[in-house]
């Protein structure tokens, strides 16, 4: 089992990427939302690998965190869903949009995902909903460089909550209520309306 690469950021494509580490360059699929956030080619790089071992294959899965590769471990557990389909996945939406979309039964979000329709969607909510929690879904949204400003989970991130829920019973998806929420610099004095609008204006 290889559980990450690091070395030199050698190609990048679509949906794969070369690293060189120790003269051999290591292929590995990636999703199309880690492209954007690699170095420049030349670079060091460190990626997160799953190893996928077939009769006829031996395949590279990377993420830049642990938390993208833990989900993708969540998702191919769920039958019908393979390593392509949970990059296809991970590929229109992070891991905390995820989350939500599981949490708020938002299979629209995720059947955006190429290869994935609806019914699917529906299953893999079905199966991974009992797995996750949602306080800890608001924990990882803070974490991204919120968590200190908000005091924590018990202050700002109850306020978020309640700001990700209202933005959801506005008509707007789990996805995107979490992204909006997410630009926002939460401190804890903010109240659920101050995020509520704040998070409006990124939308």
């Amino acid at each position: 089992m290889i559980h990450f690469v690091k070395g030199k950021l050698d190609t990048v494509s679509e949906n794969m990427v070369v690293v060189e580490n120790g003269g051999i360059g290591f292929e590995i699929m990636v999703p199309l939302s880690v492209v954007p956030s690699l170095p420049q080619t030349g670079n060091e790089v460190k990626i997160y690998t799953y190893t996928y071992v077939r009769e006829d294959a031996l395949q590279l899965y990377g993420f830049l965190t642990r938390d993208e590769l833990s989900m993708f471990r969540l998702l191919i557990t769920v039958s019908g869903i393979g390593p392509k389909g949970a990059l296809g996945i991970l590929s229109v939406m992070d891991a905390d949009a995820l989350r939500f979309a599981i949490l708020a039964d938002d299979a629209k979000s995720i059947s955006k995902a190429p290869g994935i329709g609806a019914k699917t969607a529906s299953k893999l909510i079905l199966e991974l909903k009992d797995k996750m929690d949602f306080e800890e879904a608001v924990t990882h949204v803070l974490d991204q460089g919120q968590a200190e400003a908000a005091g924590g989970v018990s202050d700002g991130g109850m306020a978020a909550n309640d700001a990700i829920q209202a933005l959801v019973a506005l008509g707007y998806t789990s996805t995107e209520a979490v992204k909006a929420v997410k630009k926002v610099e939460v401190t804890a004095d903010m109240t659920v309306e101050d995020i509520l609008k704040a998070g409006l204006k990124n939308l």
